[in-house]
């Protein structure tokens, strides 16, 4: 994303530098997500990464700051309904807090849609806060159906 006439933020696939980089602290903002130590990241960041297409997360990060600044994640279910269908499920979606009004967490959303539908997903969903409704909305999605969890 060009600032200034300068490339200043890159959407990229999550690297095992980005660690680093403050991912784990963005992640903190989102949700709980206690420290995780390097070898726990290494872990599991080539676990993740061993899911090739079906789960991979996307970063963008301030090349000035050299710093994660927002983040999401989009895993590929494999479906029999709907001919093998796939349906592309968004998760983890979080701006630093001192770079939110810039859209990039609309950025990220539509890029991860995008690439949902360049898979052959024929569906994206999500869950979401009832608070985080209209930024979804401004992102194309619809209100559907109701979220229930079972937390261990």
């Amino acid at each position: 994303m060009e600032i200034g006439g300068k490339e200043r933020f890159e959407m990229r696939k999550l690297e095992a530098s980005d660690k680093s980089k403050g991912f784990i602290e963005l992640l903190q903002q989102l949700s709980v997500c206690d420290s995780v130590s390097d070898e726990e990241f290494k872990e599991r960041f080539e676990e993740i990464s061993m899911n090739g297409e079906n789960h991979m997360i996307y970063v963008i990060e301030d090349e000035e700051k050299k710093k994660i600044i927002a983040s999401g994640c989009l895993f590929i279910e494999k479906k029999f309904l709907r001919n093998c269908g796939k349906v592309g499920h968004i998760e983890d979606i979080v701006v630093d807090s001192e770079a939110r009004g810039l859209k990039l967490g609309q950025k990220v959303v539509e890029f991860l849609s995008e690439k949902a539908r360049s898979m052959g997903c024929y569906k994206v969903i999500l869950d979401c806060d009832e608070k985080n409704v209209g930024f979804y909305e401004k992102c194309g999605f619809q209100q559907k159906g109701i979220e229930m969890a079972l937390y261990f």
